[in-house]
């Protein structure tokens, strides 16, 4: 059985995010999206939310396995889940170079996983969270927002807006 992790913060997780499990399905007996924390990083929902949101936002499937992992090398946790791959998405040259260099590490620590990436469509090619949440506020940001996220994840991003009406302005 060919196993793969696909890790990220998914804060929150967007269309793209789902391109690539959809893809990691296709391509893998068994594939694991693995929620990470970086203490360095801000994050807009607890681990708990973005389980949650990332459950609800994917269709159930015997082969896909939504979980956490915290304060351990990705490569440590891939072993542990008897994964022999990681899965990666590449979209930008930045994110080439920093992906590249991790895949070295990566094989210095674990020679046994291998890294695969997959380059998302034109369409979806800039999508990032960071992106998502950098795009609400702005009157309209509603109809923006819905195309790159996922049902689930727009209810969760909709309430978290101050309501201009009882601020009284």
């Amino acid at each position: 059985m060919h196993t793969a992790v696909y890790a990220g913060s998914f804060d929150p997780p967007t269309n793209g995010h789902l391109w690539m499990i959809q893809r990691g399905l296709e391509l893998f007996d068994r594939l694991i999206v693995a929620i990470g924390t970086n203490p360095g990083k801000p994050y807009s929902f607890s681990v708990k939310q973005r389980l949650e949101l990332m459950k609800a936002s994917v269709p159930s499937c015997e082969r896909l396995e939504i979980s956490h992992f915290d304060n351990r090398y990705l490569v440590d946790y891939a072993k542990e889940q008897k994964a022999a791959y990681i899965l990666r998405g590449v979209r930008t040259g930045d994110d080439y170079e920093y992906e590249r260099v991790m895949r070295h590490i990566n094989a210095d620590l674990a020679p046994e996983i291998t890294t695969i990436f997959l380059m998302p469509p034109r369409d979806i090619a800039e999508l990032s969270s960071s992106m998502v949440k950098g795009l609400i506020g702005p009157e309209g940001w509603e109809d923006t927002v819905r195309r790159y996220v996922p049902g689930p994840v727009f209810d969760a991003l909709s309430p978290a807006q101050p309501d201009a009406d009882k601020s009284g302005q």
